[in-house]
């Protein structure tokens, strides 16, 4: 699988590494991702998911169903 988050779509970054003498490199910033089983209540069951820890973040503030709604996700195909 890739590294993408499930519900947000958050992807690697293209970024430079900078030396002390200033010779750019390339890099890939990568998504802090997390395989999590969360629990959703409106579905009552749990679902395996790999999310950002930015993500998990706003579901413990807002919920799984509230939060996957509101970004337009079902959560029955996940």
């Amino acid at each position: 699988m890739s590294r993408v988050c499930q519900l947000t779509g958050t992807r690697a970054n293209n970024g430079m590494a900078v030396s002390h003498s200033h010779i750019r490199t390339k890099k890939l910033q990568q998504a802090n991702l997390q395989q999590r089983k969360l629990w959703w209540a409106e579905g009552n069951k749990w679902i395996n998911i790999k999310v950002t820890t930015r993500a998990l973040k706003t579901i413990q503030k807002k919920g799984l169903g509230p939060y996957a709604k509101s970004l337009g996700i079902n959560l029955n195909k996940i």
